[in-house]
């Protein structure tokens, strides 16, 4: 079985697939993560991503793995968990620059779909239900207020001990949204047979539960 969960940067995307995760005791991918490592191991190396040679070369040099345990997804580099390093504001902006590179997009697909292949997951992303798994099982596609996705953010920011402004986080998802649904290949959008739900004014268990009654009455 596989759940796709896509939505803008700040939507709830993770805290909803993590507790989508726990209730139905599978894997959740935080895709997100996955282009955030290759942006940490860019800016890591300091190599240049405006040359594409630079990018292929980094991508089979990067000994960063993808591994699923339990219901539990965890980025690794040389054995140890990559967690913190990964929601640097500054990563997140070179991440985003980089999902834009067919490459890198082509690399994390196939790794994507051999997490798939082990097994039933969530994955949760930008275009999981659009491009990387448009047979996917469920399809969900979360919409969140600007503020409302720039609170979260800030909040999110400072439980990992980063402090940001309200209003540099909000310009930051403004720009995040313009590239991600701009860019030319995998624009940001949802599925065709996508379920919309506007997590503005809900919690993350009512996300979960309406996600669970749509899956329920799907069958």
């Amino acid at each position: 079985m596989i759940i796709t969960i896509d939505g803008p940067a700040g939507s709830g995307k993770s805290t909803v697939a993590r507790k989508l995760s726990e209730r139905l005791g599978i894997p959740y991918i935080e895709t997100g993560a996955m282009y955030r490592a290759v942006a940490w191991w860019c800016k890591k190396n300091n190599i240049d991503i405006e040359k594409r040679e630079n990018i292929i070369n980094a991508l089979s040099n990067m000994n960063v793995r993808f591994l699923t345990a339990g219901a539990s997804f965890i980025v690794m580099h040389d054995g140890v968990p990559l967690n913190d390093e990964l929601y640097n504001p500054e990563v997140g902006d070179l991440a985003s620059r980089i999902a834009q590179i067919p490459e890198v997009r082509k690399f994390l697909t196939y790794r994507q779909r051999t997490l798939a292949s082990y097994g039933s997951c969530i994955f949760e992303g930008r275009d999981m239900g659009t491009v990387v798994f448009p047979e996917a099982d469920y399809k969900f596609y979360l919409v969140t207020s600007l503020e409302e996705r720039a609170k979260r953010r800030v909040r999110q920011l400072e439980e990992k001990g980063i402090k940001v402004s309200f209003e540099e986080t909000l310009e930051s998802i403004k720009k995040r949204d313009y590239q991600d649904e701009n860019r030319e290949i995998a624009p940001l959008k949802p599925a065709p047979d996508a379920t919309i739900i506007d997590t503005t004014n809900i919690s993350a268990d009512e996300v979960v539960e309406t996600i669970l009654t749509s899956m329920s009455g799907a069958h």
